[in-house]
């Protein structure tokens, strides 16, 4: 070959490189109407969510402020850039399109930084043979078709249904590859006929309202029928009177970084609607363009999107079962790796250790898997009403999912991490985890007697929230306490407000304190308690 032949080759080789699209998140400088939107939550928020936050005292900041519509146009409308998500949380969108064209948006003022998915963008690599993620679930399993009795009474959970806790007034997001015909088979014909199908359900995928069409995948039906499924005398999820949210994020078309970020935008429209429960039964490890797979090191916790959005989704209040994978030794993926995300590892009837089920490693910051439940040989429902058996984590999680949905109905107070607590002091080698079962197999039976048992010796005492308050704090009276005393003292303990309070009105006015920490009194015959109180 000659040396202008040769330089040729190697000038096109080079621009072929170069144009090859990426994947990356571009990250913008503000928002707009900020301070606006926080002093209007319901412009921003349903009442559910502000509700639920509350609830549990999680505050509302610019996070919660959608992301500026002017500045997704301008990146719409540049060359060669496709937008696929965006991030209110992050404060930025995925985009698709070469290396400099994406480098060329940091010529716009709104754009403070760019991620692009291919951390290193030099060089190349070995391509790789994709497995279907799903082929592990989607083999059927000789077994009892009649019943779902073994899955559920392995944990435990009938002893939430027979307290009548069967996940009434939750709300639950499942996120997933494709719901097929939900909205007409007569396994969710009692979800249907109660309106325990939310009409806010959408494909993040294809952008549309039809989250019920097939999209070459019916993961997301077979996984929704572990929680919500009822077929009279013959199945019945784990919490089959929740309300369920159904989000399409997962593309079976393809496996790239994409999906991240549309689980990402799902959970965050998740919070705006008062998701109390998030399940994910996906992972993601392996990309098809091998420049995007996370090594072993990225699945830290911290550093994947889609682990970086469900520590900010916990932190919004929400609780986040996920399936460990099925990846064995392995490892898990993200958002599994998250320590914020109860990540749940598959056993089979008997109650052992599934080879196919992720296992944990020292990259996690916190024990993975956290719990188990049945993932090999999972009884499930079809898309063509069907009762079948599937191996799977994707089944374990939304098992678990449903019966600790359950749980929380039972004890509303209780903040998502005390509900991972609770669920993990029963694990059947609680106190010695190991990265093949974790915290072992929950009883829920146990945790709910545990659970109410500490909440009638909390019924003894005075409790207040928020805390830090800005203007109205609520107080919850002990049990047969009907009237309290209230003093206020600032940190010079000089009294600046005193007042009695019914326990039928709960809410006392702050808003006439100054800014900064006080000492609340509450002083009734039968309770007294002391509080450090801090007025913002």
């Amino acid at each position: 070959m000659s040396k202008r032949l040769l330089l040729l080759f190697l000038v096109f080789a080079c621009k072929s490189v170069f144009a090859q699209d990426q994947d990356a998140w571009v990250y913008f400088t503000d928002k707009e109407n900020v301070q606006s939107s926080i002093a209007n939550p319901i412009s921003i928020l349903t009442q559910r969510a502000l509700d639920r936050k509350e609830r549990h005292n999680i505050i509302i900041d610019e996070r919660d402020v959608p992301v500026n519509e002017s500045y997704i146009a301008q990146i719409k409308s540049a060359t060669g850039i496709t937008v696929f998500a965006k991030s209110k949380w992050f404060n930025c969108v995925h985009v698709r399109g070469t290396q400099t064209d994406i480098e060329d948006l940091l010529n716009l003022s709104f754009v403070s930084n760019i991620e692009f998915a291919d951390k290193s963008l030099n060089g190349s690599s070995e391509s790789i043979e994709l497995q279907d993620k799903f082929l592990i679930e989607n083999t059927t399993v000789n077994f009892d078709y009649g019943s779902a009795t073994n899955q559920v009474d392995m944990i435990n959970a009938d002893a939430l249904h027979q307290a009548d806790y069967t996940g009434e007034g939750m709300l639950v997001a499942v996120m997933d590859s494709g719901f097929t015909n939900v909205d007409t088979m007569g396994a969710f014909q009692r979800l249907r006929d109660n309106n325990d199908l939310s009409a806010a359900s959408y494909d993040f995928v294809d952008r549309n309202n039809n989250v019920f069409a097939f999209t070459g995948n019916s993961h997301g039906t077979r996984v929704l029928s572990d929680m919500a499924g009822f077929i009279e005398n013959e199945f019945v999820g784990t919490a089959p009177d929740a309300t369920y949210v159904l989000f399409r994020t997962e593309d079976v078309s393809s496996e790239t970084p994409v999906e991240e970020s549309y689980w990402v935008e799902a959970a965050e429209r998740a919070d705006s609607l008062g998701v109390d429960v998030i399940n994910t039964s996906l992972g993601y490890r392996v990309y098809t363009n091998p420049n995007y797979t996370h090594t072993p090191e990225d699945l830290d916790g911290e550093t994947a999107f889609i682990t970086r959005g469900s520590n900010m989704a916990f932190d919004k209040g929400m609780l986040l079962i996920t399936s460990a994978g099925n990846s064995g030794a392995n490892g898990v993926g993200a958002p599994a790796d998250s320590p914020k995300v109860f990540s749940i590892g598959a056993v089979d009837a008997a109650g052992d250790y599934a080879s196919f089920s992720s296992q944990g490693s020292t990259n996690q910051p916190t024990q993975k898997p956290d719990v188990v439940a049945q993932g090999s040989g999972s009884v499930v429902i079809d898309e063509n009403n069907n009762i079948v058996s599937n191996n799977g984590t994707s089944f374990s999680s939304p098992i678990l999912a449903g019966a600790i949905t359950s749980l929380w109905q039972a004890i509303p107070d209780r903040t998502n991490s005390e509900l991972k607590e609770f669920v993990r002091a029963t694990g059947s080698q609680f106190s010695s985890p190991d990265n093949f079962l974790g915290y072992g197999i929950p009883d829920f039976g146990e945790a709910l007697g545990d659970a109410l048992s500490l909440e009638e010796e909390e019924n003894q005492e005075f409790r207040i929230f928020p805390n830090p308050v800005q203007d109205e704090l609520k107080i919850r009276f002990p049990f047969q306490v009907e009237q309290a005393s209230i003093l206020v003292y600032d940190i010079l303990g000089k009294l600046v407000l005193e007042t009695s309070m019914s326990a039928e009105k709960r809410k006392l006015d702050v808003s006439a304190l100054s800014n900064g920490m006080y000492m609340l009194k509450l002083e009734s015959t039968k309770a007294n308690n002391t509080f450090k109180l801090i007025k913002r």
